[in-house]
């Protein structure tokens, strides 16, 4: 059997973003898996003149990393109670064409943190309608981080996890692809 290959996506775009490190701290727990990160600074803002003079190069590079993927991971921060932007943005570029994406039967695990008590939950949740919309398989399982700053050890970008968040993440399954019928 192959190694997967796993696409990590975060919503945020700030470097050291706790969704950021919370997908950092995945791939560590998760070394079973051939992993990259799709980065999302670049992408411009959906514009269907702009599709139609051919995709930017940004975008294009997205829509491969997904197609080549056998499994997506988006962590997402919560604005506002959704998903941030940038976030939605890129979706719905990679989205396209419909029912046609690179998403289409693609399972895909979500997780979200938040210095709050809510752990991204509102997030999740819509994100999962955005990719069930568009026929991709959202996992019953997300991974929530309430709290997050309790979550590191220190404030530091490269700081560890606590143990117990470090185990859960362990124990977690990648998503595993199947074929579409």
């Amino acid at each position: 059997m192959s190694t997967p290959r796993v696409l990590g996506i975060c919503g945020s775009l700030r470097v050291d973003s706790h969704n950021r490190r919370l997908l950092e701290a995945a791939t560590d727990a998760l070394p079973h898996a051939d992993w990259a990160i799709a980065r999302l600074r670049g992408i411009p803002a959906y514009d269907a003149d702009i599709e139609a003079r051919g995709l930017p190069p940004a975008v294009v590079q997205l829509k491969d990393q997904i197609g080549d993927a056998d499994a997506i991971v988006i962590a997402t921060p919560e604005y506002n109670h959704s998903i941030p932007g940038v976030l939605k943005n890129a979706i719905d570029w990679a989205s396209r064409p419909a029912m046609r994406s690179p998403f289409v039967g693609k399972p895909v695990l979500m997780m979200g943190a938040s210095p709050g008590r809510g752990g991204a939950q509102r997030a999740l949740a819509h994100l999962r309608q955005v990719l069930e919309s568009m026929e991709a398989r959202p996992m019953d399982d997300v991974v929530s981080v309430p709290e997050v700053r309790r979550r590191f050890h220190d404030a530091r970008p490269d700081a560890e996890l606590d143990a117990e968040l470090r185990q859960a993440l362990t124990q977690l399954g990648l998503p595993s692809p199947h074929p579409i019928r």
